[in-house]
């Protein structure tokens, strides 16, 4: 509960912080830039927040999908709650928008398995679950450090256990990467915390969708 809490009011944060800087940046034209294929989006076997085994493959085409990696005991403000919270404006948008919320899919992985189990990934899940017409926001887990590293490893995702497990933002170190998946799976851009700003993401997801429907630009 004490991390839902943090992640609401990073999100809310993350709000202010975007209007404040709004002179200071300007997202580009949705449809005036390309955005080359950088690779294909790896595949694997997860899990889902009731336990069940889904793939990561079936998540990351069909729709154009931003995924994260993220483990929940992280309380590094620019880490995985900044991630969150990107993601949970862009459910928020989406449920207010039914273009997007066909389009768009979002989803929230877990590189620590040994804690962030199923039933974790469900109450963890709790910030999506009141907007019901948004896109679909998937969270999962990996069933064992087995079948996740070679996830982590196709993504480049780097992650390692601190030396200090007490940690007050927590005891993994990471990098922190969201992918933007075009329909065909292919990864189209890879933020990280100095890119990672809702309005480029939502620009490159608007572009996305132009790139595939020409004639609504």
């Amino acid at each position: 509960m004490r991390a839902l809490t943090f992640i609401l009011i990073l999100a809310g944060l993350n709000l202010l912080v975007w209007i404040a800087r709004g002179e200071e940046y300007e997202a580009p034209q949705p449809g005036s830039y390309v955005l080359p294929v950088i690779k294909s989006a790896a595949d694997g076997a997860l899990l889902d927040p009731d336990g069940k085994p889904v793939s990561l493959g079936e998540l990351t085409r069909g729709r154009i999908t931003v995924l994260s990696f993220i483990y929940t005991r992280c309380k590094s403000a620019q880490a995985c709650p900044h991630a969150t919270g990107v993601l949970m404006d862009l459910h928020e948008l989406s449920a207010e928008d039914a273009g997007l919320a066909k389009s768009l899919r979002l989803v929230s992985m877990s590189f620590d398995p040994g804690h962030d189990t199923p039933e974790r990934m469900r109450a963890y899940s709790a910030i999506a679950a009141e907007r019901g017409s948004a896109a679909p926001w998937h969270f999962l887990t990996a069933p064992s450090e087995a079948t996740l590293q070679p996830i982590l490893a196709a993504y480049g995702q780097a992650v390692d256990r601190k030396k200090n497990p007490a940690d007050p933002t927590g005891p993994l170190n990471h990098t922190l990467r969201v992918y933007l998946i075009d329909r065909a799976g292919k990864i189209r851009n890879i933020y990280s915390s100095g890119t990672l700003d809702l309005r480029l993401v939502l620009a490159d997801v608007r572009t996305l969708l132009l790139e595939a429907n020409p004639s609504h630009s």
